[in-house]
């Protein structure tokens, strides 16, 4: 065989990025006292603030998350000038050991985003799923990208993940010994997304 070129079509793109600084004191404590009011998850608890990153604590933390949020946005959506990405909802989740995070995807949203503020490395993980309909399966001698129906990512606590917000994902029971703290966020997009001749112009001020 010459020239193989085996690669990714249509593929789903996920950025995973670790902040250029630590969490300072102020966020520490704000992360600390939020987990005082929470309302129960399926399998963990999750802040009643679901603007959490509107807080005066939060303002620089956002400049950071923009920046990500940006990058991301100029390699795999690569918009017309005007059409700028923006947080919508922002909340925390506290999974202590043993508990986990369901299944799920976020509605009304583009991208999602999840800021580790508290997880162990090579411990804590988060699962993807695949939402292709396959009509044959085929038993695989070893797994990869290619023949998975799930994928798990590896997070660490300073690590960003964003992804497309249909993406099915959820956290397995933790194996950690410390209470598991992220910080997970929607993106919508501001101007005119669509094209007005194809029918699909959408104005979002």
């Amino acid at each position: 065989m010459k020239n193989v070129d085996l690669f990714g079509l249509f593929p789903k793109p996920v950025m995973k990025s670790e902040l250029d600084r630590p969490f300072t004191e102020v966020e520490l404590a704000f992360f600390a006292k939020q987990s005082n009011n929470v309302k129960r998850n399926s399998g963990n608890n999750a802040s009643k603030d679901t603007y959490v990153l509107r807080n005066p604590e939060m303002l620089n933390l956002v400049k950071e998350l923009n920046k990500n949020i940006a990058e991301y946005v100029a390699k795999v959506i690569v918009p017309v000038e005007g059409v700028t990405p923006y947080i919508t909802q922002s909340w925390l989740n506290y999974t202590k050991p043993g508990e986990y995070h369901h299944k799920h995807h976020h509605e009304n949203s583009l991208i999602s985003g999840v800021l580790y503020i508290q997880a162990e490395d090579k411990k804590d993980k988060i699962h993807f799923f695949d939402d292709t309909k396959h009509t044959i399966t085929v038993k695989a001698k070893e797994f990869n990208v290619f023949n998975s129906p799930s994928w798990w990512v590896g997070v660490k606590t300073g690590n960003l993940i964003l992804f497309p917000s249909y993406i099915d994902h959820m956290v397995e029971t933790t194996e950690s010994k410390n209470t598991r703290i992220s910080l997970a966020f929607n993106v919508f997009m501001s101007g005119i997304l669509g094209d007005q001749i194809g029918l699909t112009e959408l104005k979002l001020q």
